[in-house]
């Protein structure tokens, strides 16, 4: 009996000494929360920004308005113009552009047009035509803005008479700029602007796509309306003064058109550069020539768009 005893009192301190000894238990851990990886932000890609589109509007005096027409069919297609640079006739309508009116103002303001208003006869001296109710007749229908208060950036090309240099006019009276750029020698009075006289910007940039260029134009659109020359020789000297411009219109055009991103030809057959009363032919002779070419245009655009 004293044996069992002492069994178990062994038993029983190998037991307390096995508890003193063991590892106690750790307490159970908190679950740990990964966070969701994190997505990169999105990459935004850049607007896709268009062209600057320039205009390049030619001289042609009365086929000008046909210029009217291209213009009305870029509004309608949604085609946005940044600039309009204009020679001559086309210095007119770039100006008339450039100020606010639409394609349809300007149709109705040309089919109201007195040719008389805008003639006032001078003593044949240096020209027939002064040129000064044609000036007049800018500043009222552009508001009186200035050249460089212009809704449009605009650019007015002329001829310095003194040593023949192209000179384009980005600020300044609007009127005597497309007065000067009108005035077709022997037909107008040289305008004076400073201490310079200019005249017809026909003579050195018939469709001024380089100026168009020059104001920043990233894609040009020229409407070449010069008249070509005549199969038979003129028989006064009016028409013998406007072949001689359509010769030397056509060999300058041949440098400058090339440049052109697109090339608007309106086909003004029959109507002269004298012929104030075919309006609404040569405007619809724009019409078609850009309707014509507007898939081209936008594909133009669609191809300079970065």
């Amino acid at each position: 009996m004293i044996l069992a005893l002492i069994r178990r009192a062994s038993l029983a301190a190998l037991l307390a000494a096995l508890a003193a000894c063991s590892v106690p238990m750790l307490a159970p851990q908190q679950p740990v929360v990964v966070p969701p990886p994190v997505e990169p932000p999105p990459v935004v890609k850049p607007v896709p920004k268009p062209p600057r589109l320039g205009l390049a509007l030619g001289g042609g005096a009365a086929r000008g308005f046909a210029h009217i027409g291209v213009i009305q069919v870029l509004e309608e297609a949604g085609i946005k113009v940044d600039l309009v640079a204009g020679t001559s006739a086309g210095s007119l309508v770039a100006a008339l552009y450039a100020s606010g009116k639409t394609g349809k103002e300007m149709q109705t303001l040309a089919e109201g047009m007195d040719e008389g208003a805008i003639t006032d006869w001078s003593f044949p001296l240096r020209g027939l035509i002064r040129g000064e109710a044609l000036a007049r007749f800018i500043r009222d229908k552009t508001g009186g803005k200035g050249i460089e208060q212009m809704v449009l950036p605009l650019g007015i090309v002329a001829t310095d008479l003194g040593d023949g240099s192209a000179v384009l006019f980005r600020s300044g009276d609007t009127g005597t700029a497309v007065r000067a750029s009108s005035a077709v020698p022997a037909v107008f009075q040289p305008v004076k602007i400073g201490q310079r006289e200019y005249v017809d910007g026909g003579l050195v940039s018939p469709v001024p796509v380089r100026f168009a260029r020059e104001m920043g134009a990233q894609l040009v659109l020229a409407v070449d309306i010069t008249s070509p020359p005549a199969a038979e020789p003129p028989n006064d000297a009016f028409r013998m003064l406007m072949q001689t411009f359509a010769i030397m219109g056509r060999s300058i055009n041949t440098f400058e058109l090339r440049d052109a991103d697109v090339l608007v030809r309106p086909r003004l057959d029959g109507i002269s550069s004298a012929d104030f009363t075919a309006r609404r032919r040569a405007i619809q002779a724009g019409r078609e020539a850009a309707q014509a070419l507007l898939p081209l245009i936008r594909q133009r655009i669609a191809e300079k768009t970065r």
